[in-house]
């Protein structure tokens, strides 16, 4: 297998293309919200990415049919948006989410909070956070 080295233009475009990422996953998580359905989130996902002139890196991957992966409370990953599924007060909610700028990707997830969460599940959020930077 060879390795191929990226030039600074091009690593400089992945970086773009994880920063529209970010930016998306981030607007995201203050538009989440209790009554919301994973479709209306994914709605609003593929929206953003279009107004980024990126292209949704997962809509169509294998058939995939979404822009974003929503995974809530005890459902493994890659959860496919639905307009039926509305989000409800204490659900744990994974964003997963990629790009596609100028031929490059961006992928990253969140997991975001929805309304009051108990006790225990707040400490299990912020204790694999710390798990993650460490």
């Amino acid at each position: 297998m060879m390795i191929h080295l990226k030039s600074a233009k091009e690593i400089e475009t992945m970086r773009a293309a994880s920063k529209i990422v970010a930016e998306i996953l981030l607007e995201l998580r203050e538009k989440v919200h209790e009554g919301a359905t994973t479709a209306d989130v994914d709605k609003i996902a593929e929206d953003l990415t279009l107004k980024r002139k990126a292209k949704p890196a997962f809509k169509g991957y294998r058939g995939f049919p979404a822009s974003l992966c929503i995974s809530i409370n005890d459902q493994v990953v890659h959860g496919i948006p639905w307009p039926k599924r509305v989000l409800k007060n204490g659900d744990v909610v994974g964003l997963d989410f990629g790009v596609i700028y100028d031929g490059y990707y961006g992928d990253s997830a969140v997991t975001v909070p929805i309304g009051q969460i108990s006790s225990e599940v707040e400490r299990l959020l912020k204790v694999t956070e710390q798990c993650l930077y460490r």
